[in-house]
């Protein structure tokens, strides 16, 4: 399925051309982003010569297999609360913790019950039978804290999406990081509160 939009998104992709030019500005007036002096210059394309011997394969060499680049596509939610990371080969669910629970706790409220429940449809949508539920917090308080604290909160989002899917055949993969794998810096409170969350993530099966 094509992942739905909400209101930021990043796309990373491969872009392979023959021949890039910079166009100019559709108006002459407007600011530039750069010093003045420091702009691109646009230049002629470089010709190539086929004969070059640079160009070609040493005797008995072969070209390696192509393969198709993993792209990833990264959608959060206005207020910060919810990631979603989609791959050629995964999906992950990026709640925050002060979305799931309350400070210091590892007890699910009504509103991150609900978000787990729209985890759980994707899930079955996707036909999976492997889901990873990882952990992780800031770096406030003692490591070993964190780690408990990630792991019990991992343990809540995998009991209630178990309870939601129904599935036996699901195999379920949980920790806690705790303080480790930070996606933002640890010394601003905005940081530390993306830090602070749980991560679901399965295979894609379907496109």
């Amino acid at each position: 399925m094509t992942p739905r939009l909400t209101l930021a998104v990043t796309t990373v992709t491969l872009l392979v051309a023959a021949n890039l030019a910079v166009l100019p500005s559709a108006h002459a007036d407007d600011t530039p982003s750069v010093p003045p002096g420091t702009e691109p210059t646009a230049t002629a394309p470089v010709e190539v010569d086929p004969n070059d011997p640079d160009l070609k394969l040493p005797e008995g060499g072969t070209l390696a297999e192509p393969k198709v680049l993993d792209i990833k596509q990264v959608v959060e939610d206005e207020s910060g609360d919810e990631r979603r990371e989609d791959t050629n080969a995964d999906v992950t669910f990026a709640l925050q913790a002060e979305v799931l629970f309350s400070k210091n706790s590892a007890k699910l409220g009504a509103q991150a019950k609900a978000r787990i429940a729209t985890i759980a449809e994707e899930i079955k949508k996707q036909n999976t039978n492997l889901i990873r539920v990882f952990g992780f917090t800031d770096d406030l308080g003692s490591s070993a804290h964190g780690d408990v604290l990630s792991k019990q909160r991992a343990d809540a989002v995998q009991a209630e999406l178990a309870g939601d899917l129904n599935d036996p055949n699901i195999t379920f993969e949980v920790r806690g990081y705790g303080e480790q794998y930070p996606i933002a810096d640890n010394s601003t409170e905005a940081g530390r509160k993306k830090n602070r969350r749980v991560e679901v993530t399965f295979p894609r099966t379907v496109s």
